[in-house]
């Protein structure tokens, strides 16, 4: 695999755990969650739940393979989900609306706030390693499988998110302040457009891959070209 398509491989998996795991919103999220906390506390909290998100990511990255096998399901129709799922989040940026899949649900909110530490609930999971991310790394590891250098560059690009977002997470109040809501739900926009598009072209590889348009036959048009 030349460096030019490890390139774009690597372009695509920041891009896609950029907008599955959104480092902005979920600054925005502990900016709320960690306002009771003192700065020792809130700087170990957010180093924390960065970490146990990483090895959450990293395990279903690592074993989402054996977890397709064990289950059946074919890397045709993990496309196509991961693709919908992808889409649905999308979609949701762009609209800069959360229904769970990268945010908390009210309900998640409510019992957060109750919680002393919030470094694993809801920090670390739903927030970091939601199910948008968790379907991204298992979704672009079955893509590069049996390809190592691919693997290992999703694995750097997974990394490199993470970094970010243990960046944005220490830097909290001062990226509140300096965004505001509209640049928040500005930089959301631009990733949540280009996420659409990254799960429109997973969609349409996962319906080619299964072989479900095989049998459609060809246009005359086309059949005598």
């Amino acid at each position: 695999m030349g460096n030019a398509a490890l390139l774009e491989a690597f372009s695509v998996a920041v891009t896609t755990f950029f907008a599955t795991i959104g480092p902005v919103d979920v600054a925005a999220m502990f900016a709320i969650f960690a306002g009771g906390l003192d700065e020792r506390e809130r700087r170990l909290t957010a180093v924390r739940g960065v970490l146990i998100a990483g090895a959450i990511l990293l395990l279903f990255a690592l074993l989402g393979d054996w977890i397709l096998n064990m289950l059946g399901i074919s890397l045709a129709a993990l496309r196509a989900a991961g693709g919908v799922l992808l889409l649905l989040i999308g979609i949701e940026m762009v609209a800069a609306k959360g229904s769970g899949a990268t945010t908390t649900t009210t309900e998640e909110s409510r019992e957060a706030e109750l919680k002393a530490d919030i470094a694993v609930f809801p920090l670390a999971t739903p927030l970091i390693a939601g199910p948008g991310a968790i379907g991204a790394v298992i979704l672009l590891m079955a893509h590069a499988e049996g390809n190592y250098a691919e693997q290992a560059v999703v694995l750097m690009a997974l990394a490199l998110v993470l970094l970010l977002t243990l960046a944005a997470l220490l830097l909290a109040s001062q990226l509140q302040t300096l965004l505001g809501v509209t640049g928040m739900h500005m930089v959301s926009r631009v990733f949540g457009v280009l996420l659409c598009a990254l799960a429109m072209q997973f969609l349409f590889d996962g319906i080619a891959q299964s072989g479900l348009l095989g049998g459609v036959a060809t246009p005359p048009a086309a059949s005598g070209a």
